[in-house]
């Protein structure tokens, strides 16, 4: 059931990226008063999502001491060293 959850999560964070690089191409397009500030909130959006995604996964594994990707990475890390 879990992984069903994720998985939803996923698809729509997938479908939401999809949409901000239209959105970014339709408004780097056109010419619109206030066309510059949306095209810049669209490149914002576009790396700060996963970037933000990320981080809400990093900070869950260390919430609940379970085992994510994000701390999956900090471990070969560490073994690396």
């Amino acid at each position: 059931m879990k992984k069903k959850g994720k998985r939803i999560a996923a698809l729509a964070c997938v479908v939401i990226l999809v949409g901000l690089y239209i959105a970014t191409f339709i408004v780097s397009l056109l010419d619109f008063p206030g066309s510059d500030r949306l095209l810049s909130g669209c490149l914002f959006a576009t790396i700060g999502l996963p970037i933000l995604l990320w981080i809400y996964i990093w900070i869950y594994g260390k919430v609940t001491n379970k085992t994510t990707l994000a701390t999956e990475e900090e471990k070969e890390d560490s073994m690396r060293l």
